[in-house]
């Protein structure tokens, strides 16, 4: 026999979008009216005009327990401490990949630091991130500076020199861009698992797990390789109108959640203004732009499919010399401060997660 299902049992969509499952007092995302709010502030007003460190403490507020009141000096220590990581990232498998490598790292971050787990994982994942990469192309980690950002200390440990100005304030703005956003795929997995009180670093290394998957974190990658395929801005109109005449998606258009543009896109658009001109990449991203949402527009007219995230994260982090291959486990560092902020707050005021199923498989026989 079935269980016979009540109607408020029955789930609207299989998605689980549009139904509630936490409070929360860190993000709110308006798909609407194209907003995103950070504990009371719009992503507008934050990224850009602060680094990094300022903007966590902003989101982490009161919630998040630290060690101190200045985070640029306590994300210092943790960089500091990652080192202890290094030797079991080191001795991984060659070709594992950044993001395994970065994981292990995690696991492998000392114990019994005087930070909290939150700054700890936090601030240590630039020197992950940056050892990562350069064991997996034959290189030498190189040891953080503690006087510098998160930012200009993990572009420094990614290319072996001091960055310029313009690079830092890009990384910046980026990383605060992509600091929180509601209950996406991997904020939602670290909740899940925050919930049977399992420990932060099993969040954290839960919510990457989701955040590789291509639908979710690994997006930006392709626009870089869709803007290769135009080539230059006098293609892009033949060249998108080809694809959707193939039925072909257009990266970095459209939103789950935003019925308009997605604000993070203007954000990050607006960060193109202080690097240097000049970049043909920037003026062939500007037509592409153009002409994709002029080709949307007529070709479904019943969709709004706007710029995204995605698009312009492409061509900020390529414009500053981060490897597309690198864009996924930047995106992770960036948002750990916020997978972290959710763990406690799931901890603290939610219970396990445990939604329903329902059964549609063969009924009992005999």
């Amino acid at each position: 026999m079935t269980h016979a299902i009540k109607p408020a049992d029955l789930v609207p969509d299989a998605g689980l979008e549009g139904i509630v499952v936490a409070d929360t007092v860190l993000s709110d995302v308006d798909g609407q009216n194209g907003e995103l709010v950070l504990r009371g502030r719009r992503i507008e007003d934050l990224a850009g005009r602060m680094p990094f460190e300022d903007a966590v403490r902003h989101l982490w507020g009161d919630l998040v327990p630290t060690s101190g009141p200045d985070l640029k000096e306590t994300f210092a220590q943790a960089r500091r401490m990652a080192t202890a990581a290094l030797p079991a990232m080191e001795k991984a498998p060659a070709g594992i990949g950044v993001y395994n490598r970065m994981r292990l790292g995690i696991c492998a971050l000392p114990e019994d630091t005087g930070l909290t787990e939150a700054e700890l994982i936090s601030g240590a994942l630039p020197v992950l991130l940056a050892s990562a990469a350069r064991l997996e192309a034959g290189d030498i980690p190189i040891s953080p500076d503690p006087t510098l950002s998160s930012a200009e200390d993990l572009l420094r440990m990614l290319a072996g020199m001091r960055p310029l100005a313009y690079a830092v304030n890009a990384l910046d703005r980026y990383l605060v861009t992509i600091l929180d956003h509601g209950l996406n795929a991997s904020t939602f997995t670290a909740r899940v698992i925050a919930s049977t009180r399992a420990g932060m670093r099993d969040s954290v290394i839960g919510a990457m797990g989701a955040l590789k998957g291509p639908l979710h974190g690994g997006a930006p990658g392709p626009v870089l390789d869709m803007l290769d395929a135009v080539g230059t801005p006098d293609n892009a109109e033949s060249w998108i109108a080809a694809e959707i005449e193939r039925g072909e998606r257009l990266m970095g258009f459209g939103h789950r959640v935003y019925r308009t543009r997605d604000p993070r896109a203007d954000v990050l658009k607006n960060g193109l203004a202080d690097l240097p001109r000049g970049d043909p990449r920037l003026a062939l991203a500007e037509a592409v732009e153009r002409e994709a949402l002029s080709a949307l527009a007529r070709a479904k007219p019943d969709r709004k499919l706007d710029t995204n995230v995605e698009f312009y994260t492409a061509v900020l982090l390529d414009a500053v010399g981060i490897d597309r291959s690198l864009f996924t486990p930047l995106f992770a560092t960036g948002r750990t401060p916020g997978w972290c902020a959710h763990v406690v707050e799931q901890q603290a005021t939610g219970k396990l997660i445990r939604p329903a199923s329902r059964y549609v498989g063969p009924a009992v026989t005999g």
